[in-house]
């Protein structure tokens, strides 16, 4: 996809990858619209990007149906929707509350969902669009821990999935970055945790879990965006994982070959 003059939509883009993406989307070419709960760290990534600041808290049902309206009305149509925004879980399933389970569904399910269909009517109708879903190693393979969050990645890879399937025959194209252990504060807090240890150091001493940058993840996204490619792996020596979780979706794409659907219908 041409990215020069582009719209791109980021959530969650006041830090870490979605700041890191802002960054380079802009780099690219493309006029940014960021949005997160952090006005103030918000401003600074849209200062340093010459993007737009849309202060928003996701969580709030009616802030996540109305956002896409919002940002079009305001900044023009988006050509390519960034769902990068999330939550994490850090403690035993035993220990969660209702309430941290319902917001890490919401946000990193519910919400990707519900502003993917908000931008696919207008990205169909203008024959342009790219849709990326940012997912992790959670997704693809359960961590004692991360029970809810990893159910949610999960979630997205088939979200994912099931969109691309859809989208086949039209030009909207979809990628889903699933990554690793990223340098963030997201990973710094999961370190932290007294139940991690015993399994991130077992994971270290097979060498299976290496770090990356925001900034990596971010180049890769934008690599894959303009060459309109399905997945972005990280790390790449966990590869084999992440293809013995795409297996089943790549057979029933395989099914459903020459079968005719309109997905606007």
């Amino acid at each position: 996809m041409e990215l020069t003059g582009a719209h791109v939509l980021i959530t969650g883009a006041s830090r870490g990858i979605g700041a890191a993406m802002a960054r380079e989307f802009a780099a690219a070419g493309a006029r940014v619209s960021l949005v997160a709960r952090s006005a103030a760290a918000l401003a600074d990534v849209a200062a340093a990007t010459g993007g737009t600041a849309f202060t928003a808290d996701l969580l709030d049902p009616a802030t996540a149906d109305g956002l896409v309206a919002r940002v079009e009305a305001e900044a023009g149509p988006v050509d390519v929707l960034v769902n990068n925004a999330g939550l994490e879980s850090r403690s035993m399933l035993a220990r969660e509350s209702a309430g941290s389970i319902r917001d890490v569904l919401r946000l990193n399910l519910e919400v990707p969902a519900v502003l993917t269909q908000a931008v696919l009517p207008g990205m169909l109708a203008r024959g342009k669009g790219s849709l990326v879903f940012i997912s992790s190693l959670a997704g693809t393979a359960g961590f004692p821990g991360m029970t809810v969050y990893a159910g949610s990645k999960a979630g997205i890879n088939n979200f994912a999935a099931s969109a691309r399937v859809e989208l086949r025959d039209t030009p909207v194209n979809v990628t889903l970055m699933a990554a690793g252990p990223v340098d963030t504060e997201m990973w710094d807090r999961l370190e932290e945790e007294d139940w991690s240890a015993p399994i991130l150091r077992r994971f270290n001493m097979l060498h299976l879990l290496p770090k990356k940058s925001p900034e990596l993840m971010a180049r890769r996204t934008v690599a894959a965006v303009k060459a309109n490619r399905r997945h972005v792996r990280v790390p790449r020596r966990l590869s084999v994982t992440y293809w013995l979780g795409e297996a089943p979706r790549r057979i029933a794409e395989w099914l459903l070959v020459g079968v005719k659907w309109d997905p606007r219908s």
